[in-house]
């Protein structure tokens, strides 16, 4: 999931075990299909996929099961029916949650998300209902232990690539920029080997609410959670200040 803090979390701290990173290969996998088949199956020529596979690296995806996925997926470009939806919704307190699912049923996708939000007492909305408290941002996560880089020489590199923000945390830096620099300042980054615990497009909330009342904190966790377990779940944003 992406937007769960302020500075997103590094993910690998929470995702060790195998069956939370089956999962995410498995989400990226879908990824992968969706980019061949809009863009072909090379990624100097596909935006999109060189995007999902900085994603895919980020998340220590073996680069053989990229290029078997690719391959896969360019040979089963017709058959593949995997199709991108949105769902934005209200958790409790006012939250706004904003859901990227890829699927094969929308209905089935659409009563599932609906459900997630209903058993923890949130609301689906129309589209663009909250959307536009959220900003759609490149986000490049690096560990500070992977990374022996100064931070001041990590900032300017950055911001030489173009990128629009850098901010040092207790235990990493974010760098953030608009989704048209993100491929210069990745691959500026990937230039001197520096190891990226998270490069994506996502979506960064303007403001953030904070939950005081333990029904609000138990129940949005609830609304998290299942959507995590769902498999048709890509990403899930909120403005949740945890």
């Amino acid at each position: 999931m992406s937007g769960h803090s302020k500075f997103a979390n590094i993910k690998h701290k929470k995702e060790k075990n195998d069956a939370a990173k089956g999962k995410t290969f498995t989400m990226i996998g879908r990824e992968i299909a969706i980019a061949v088949k809009e863009g072909g199956p090379d990624p100097a020529n596909n935006s999109k996929l060189r995007d999902v596979i900085a994603k895919a690296k980020a998340n220590n995806m073996p680069n053989d099961t990229i290029d078997r996925g690719i391959k896969k997926a360019a040979g089963d470009a017709g058959n593949v029916n995997y199709e991108a939806v949105t769902y934005e919704g209200y958790g409790p307190g006012g939250t706004a949650i904003i859901v990227d699912a890829l699927t094969d049923n929308k209905n089935r996708t659409a009563a599932n998300v609906r459900n997630c939000f209903t058993k923890g007492y949130g609301s689906i909305g129309t589209q663009g209902c909250v959307s536009y408290m959220f900003d759609r941002k490149g986000q490049i996560i690096i560990d500070k232990e992977e990374c022996d880089k100064d931070a001041d020489d990590l900032m300017m590199l950055a911001l030489d690539a173009g990128a629009e923000d850098f901010a040092e945390e207790e235990d990493s830096f974010e760098i953030t920029t608009d989704p048209n620099d993100f491929e210069a300042v990745r691959e500026a980054l990937s230039g001197q080997q520096i190891a990226m615990t998270q490069a994506e497009i996502t979506m960064i909330p303007q403001t953030y609410v904070t939950l005081s009342q333990e029904s609000d904190l138990s129940n949005i966790q609830k609304i998290l959670d299942m959507l995590d377990e769902d498999d048709d779940v890509q990403n899930v944003y909120h403005n949740w200040d945890e």
